[in-house]
Order: structure tokens, then C-alpha cells, then sequence
């Protein structure tokens, strides 16, 4: 698996991130916890589908929507394609760290921790949804959605972990008759 290198580094940045937490209540971390996991399925519904596939004029917009996300959808079966990279995003999360924790201190720091959970999640399940069969249905129904997006409908289902936005926001691809 070549992803050998990313879940430690995460684990490292989030067990750092939760103990951190000073002077929280188990129920309010909890609580701020889950509410960075939601945050985080919303962000990633809100950049796949209004800044991954933002049509661009220029070339050179047309190349940075092409080296951030176009370069996936071109050949969705590479294994390096399925993941952001860490030079990425461990940069975004110090950014988004700072920014929750300088705008409500520790309590910033308990929902970053939730949703830099919600990034692993997201980002193993896309890996898993283009490199893995599986057999549960939690998963087939991931991957299902997913690849309609890449090969039947990519204006729509966005949304990879929390498929329940694609139906809030309307952007479910249509079902074909049987």
C-alpha cells in the first residue's frame, strides 16, 4: 500500500492536536469533535464541487484545475492520483489549526481534531473506492456513487464520505432504469 507514510504522520498531528486540548470537558471535546467531522464532510463536498471542477477560461487556470484535481479524473485508477500529498496538505491543516485555534483557542483546537479526522476518513475511503473491491455495503454504496461520478456523471456526486449531500444539494446523478 503506498500510503505506508500517511497514516502516521496523521496520527501524529491529530493525537497532537487532541491532547492539546487543555481545560475542555470530555462531553464539550466530544461535542466540538463531531462538529469538526461534519465541518470537514461539508468542506469537502463544497471544494470537490465549486473548486475541483471550477471551469476556468485562462490556461493557466485551466492547468492549476487540472493539477489539483483534473490529473485524478484522467486516469482515476493510478494509485498516486487518490491522494492529496502530505507537502499539501499538512501546510492547509497548520493554516486551518492556527486559524480555529487563534479564533476560539482550545475549542478551535478540539474541532480541527474532529475535522482532520473526517479528512482521513474521506481520504482512505476515495483511496479505497478507486484501489479496493470490499465487501460490505457501507463501502459498495461509497464506491458506487464515487465511480458514477468518474464515469457517468462527473457534474455530479460530489460528495465521498457523507454521499447525504449529493441528495441535500441536488447533485445526485440520476439512477438508470432497469
Amino acid at each position: 500500500m503506498p500510503m505506508h507514510w500517511f497514516l502516521p504522520v496523521w496520527v501524529i498531528v491529530l493525537t497532537a492536536a487532541g491532547w492539546s486540548c487543555h481545560g475542555i470537558s470530555a462531553a464539550r471535546f466530544l461535542s466540538l469533535l463531531c462538529l469538526g467531522i461534519v465541518l470537514w464532510t461539508l468542506i469537502e463536498y463544497a471544494a470537490h464541487r465549486f473548486l475541483f471542477h471550477l471551469k476556468l477560461n485562462s490556461e493557466r487556470g485551466k492547468q492549476f484545475i487540472f493539477l489539483i484535481h483534473g490529473n485524478h479524473h484522467a486516469d482515476p485508477a493510478d494509485h498516486l492520483r487518490n491522494m492529496m500529498p502530505l507537502i499539501v496538505t499538512l501546510p492547509l491543516a497548520a493554516i486551518i489549526w492556527s486559524g480555529l485555534w487563534l479564533a476560539f483557542g482550545p475549542a478551535g483546537t478540539a474541532a480541527f481534531t474532529g475535522f482532520g479526522i473526517g479528512y482521513v476518513m474521506y481520504d482512505l475511503t476515495h483511496y479505497a473506492t478507486h484501489q479496493y473491491s470490499g465487501s460490505s455495503t457501507l463501502f459498495q454504496r461509497l464506491k458506487q456513487h464515487h465511480l458514477r461520478h468518474h464515469y457517468v456523471a462527473p457534474e455530479a456526486n460530489y460528495a465521498i464520505t457523507a454521499i447525504f449531500w449529493d441528495t441535500v444539494f441536488r447533485t445526485c446523478a440520476p439512477r438508470r432504469r432497469r
